[in-house]
């Protein structure tokens, strides 16, 4: 399954939503990366285990789950997270951009690749439906939590 979608981040016509920096922005994606538990509820842990300049190799754990993956940091505009394949789960990845079409409006791309062909993504079309509202719903949190830490001045 092939995945994308933006979320709109700076709305000029629309006074009542805080305009977020670049830099907040960014710093924001950045830590979403580095400490996920603080995004992702259900996550029971996070361990990273090497640092590069340019990232970090991590281990997710849900439950007796661990997920390993390789987070690149392309600043300041992209994050890739490479899941190689390990036991049953296929390699896959996830792509979070960056977007200014215009001076301070800010769209954030996110696209999805599970790395399946397109007659297994047929196979499971209901489930990748819901997958593909879960993955935007916690996108769409990961944003909303980004705002209301830029209000608590948690980013700057």
């Amino acid at each position: 399954m092939q995945f994308n979608h933006l979320i709109e981040i700076n709305q000029p016509l629309l006074s009542l939503v805080d305009v977020l920096t670049h830099a907040q922005l960014w710093q924001g994606l950045v830590l979403r990366a580095e400490m996920p538990k603080l995004f992702v509820p259900y996550l029971d842990g996070c361990t990273i285990s090497a640092r590069s300049e340019t990232g970090f190799a991590r281990a997710l754990q849900y439950g007796d789950l661990v997920i390993n993956d390789v987070v690149t940091l392309a600043a300041p505009n992209q994050i890739l997270y490479s899941v190689p394949a390990q036991k049953d789960i296929p390699a896959s990845s996830l792509t979070v951009t960056i977007e200014e079409p215009q001076p301070d409006v800010f769209y954030v791309r996110f696209a999805y690749d599970d790395g399946q062909s397109e007659a297994a993504d047929s196979v499971d079309a209901f489930y990748n439906e819901y997958r593909r509202s879960a993955y935007e719903e916690a996108d769409i949190d990961t944003i909303r939590l980004i705002r209301q830490m830029v209000q608590d001045g948690q980013l700057r």
